[in-house]
């Protein structure tokens, strides 16, 4: 007991400053929220008079795009002049749409993008811009007075994340629920804190440090409970976390990573002189590698803890040398998890790229790819190096906090019979073998060897 004290405390000695630190850190980074000198233009903002609105597609028909346009008119005919145009127009795909709000069914034309690369049909349910309130007579001007703007996905997404929800809860339990609610929570330190703090121009690199510290404290103790192997769990975190740091933001200023080609960097350049494209990048190299370290540093401090419940009397080494073999296999595994995520949310451009048929290296380092292949790398490193010290860590608070100290090296396996019935707290295989350890131990030196047999002649008698 004193040196599970001793070890608990040490824990806390390292634990406490670095939460009070990280909660400072964030209280001073804490973001006003104000948006002045930030100018974008809202995409899903209306003009008087124009509204999104929703509906189901009654049927689909191609035809050609004039005269398509013309039939939307107020009178449902076409002009002569229109009539004529209509003849060279190409075709286009117009969707019959019942309003949710009700009334007639309206005429909306689909982009010819969504029209070729996955379609529309009966029974789809669409947002479309409306503007024949707006636009007045938008058959005589030639233009659509109903526009497609996207599909409704609610029905879908929401199915999906119930059964998520339903399939984590029934394996994982209370821990799986206590693990969601965790998720809940780092959403909202990454919405309310490091997005509008990298809009307003703070430190992109503590503020990823201090977000994501304050998300894996949270996450760690929340899902997995106050114990030493949550706490190891997070050292080892903590420890992966600073190297993916100090590597992202080497990478980030000797590869030059400025966002170039990509829409959605370019847009944010000229939406506020105090967002640094770079600092963006350098933020989100941190934070895309926090749930596979997360995954990595509890499952091997959670390895370490089994291991050493199957057998209590192993070595510091035998302990941690067992535990690495698993810690192996978990890195090669991971890396491929990090690797293929990245590819497969890449796929349009390495697609283009492949089309453009350049050279690999040329490619690799590419504008458009360069940013990938370093989340990959410094993602990668950082993992790796969490793993063994995590092990490390683990190893050496399992056996100060051990069951029983003092127990002999690679004891011999006991015969289940040799532990009494009525054995209080005896509920798992590390439990047993410490107390027929413990009881061997209070035995007379003579009488250790006929234990066994002992107790079943004890129990023959009384049967």
């Amino acid at each position: 007991m004193a040196a599970r004290r001793k070890a608990n405390r040490i824990l806390a000695a390292v634990l406490i400053p670095l939460t009070l630190l990280t909660l400072a850190g964030m209280a001073m980074l804490w973001p006003s929220g104000s948006k002045e000198g930030i100018s974008l233009a809202n995409p899903y903002s209306a003009a008087p008079g124009v509204t999104f609105d929703t509906g189901t597609i009654q049927s689909v028909v191609t035809e050609n795009c004039m005269q398509g346009i013309a039939q939307q008119g107020p009178d449902g005919q076409a002009q002569n002049q229109q009539g004529q145009q209509s003849q060279q127009g190409s075709d286009c795909t117009f969707a019959f749409t019942e309003p949710d709000k009700g009334g007639s069914p309206v005429k909306v034309v689909i982009n010819p993008d969504v029209a070729k690369s996955h379609g529309v049909k009966t029974g789809d349910q669409i947002r479309y811009l409306n503007l024949s309130n707006a636009q007045g007579a938008s058959a005589a001007q030639g233009s659509p007075a109903f526009i497609f703007v996207d599909f409704v996905r609610t029905l879908p997404i929401v199915l999906l994340a119930l059964l998520y929800a339903a399939v984590v809860i029934a394996v994982a339990r209370w821990r799986g629920l206590r693990a969601l609610i965790g998720l809940v929570g780092a959403y909202f330190v990454l919405a309310s804190f490091m997005l509008p703090g990298l809009v307003e121009g703070k430190p992109p690199l503590l503020l990823a440090l201090v977000g994501s510290t304050v998300i894996m404290i949270g996450v760690l103790y929340f899902a997995h409970g106050f114990s030493a192997r949550t706490s190891t769990a997070l050292l080892g975190t903590m420890f992966g976390l600073g190297i993916t740091a100090l590597l992202a933001a080497w990478a980030t200023g000797a590869a030059n990573l400025a966002g170039v080609g990509n829409h959605e960097a370019t847009t944010l350049v000229n939406t506020s002189a105090n967002i640094s494209i770079s600092g963006v990048i350098l933020c989100g190299l941190i934070i895309s590698g926090l749930g596979v370290l997360n995954d990595v540093t509890i499952t091997q401090s959670s390895a370490v803890w089994e291991l050493y419940e199957l057998a209590p009397g192993s070595s510091a080494r035998k302990l941690f040398t067992s535990a690495m073999r698993i810690g192996r296999d978990h890195i090669a595994s991971t890396v491929y998890t990090i690797a293929f995520a990245y590819a497969g949310a890449a796929l349009p451009i390495l697609i283009i790229v492949m089309l453009y048929d350049r050279p690999l290296a040329d490619t690799l380092t590419s504008a458009e790819l360069s940013e990938e292949v370093i989340r990959t790398l410094v993602g990668s490193i950082g993992l790796v190096l969490a793993i063994p010290v995590t092990t490390l860590i683990a190893v050496l608070v399992v056996k100060a906090t051990g069951v029983r100290a003092g127990v002999p090296e690679a004891p011999a396996p006991r015969a289940p019979e040799a532990i009494s019935q009525d054995e209080p707290g005896v509920t798992d295989t590390g439990s047993l073998a410490a107390a027929a350890l413990d009881r061997q131990s209070r035995l007379p030196a003579g009488d250790q060897d006929d234990a066994p047999a002992t107790r079943r002649g004890r129990r023959a008698d009384r049967g």
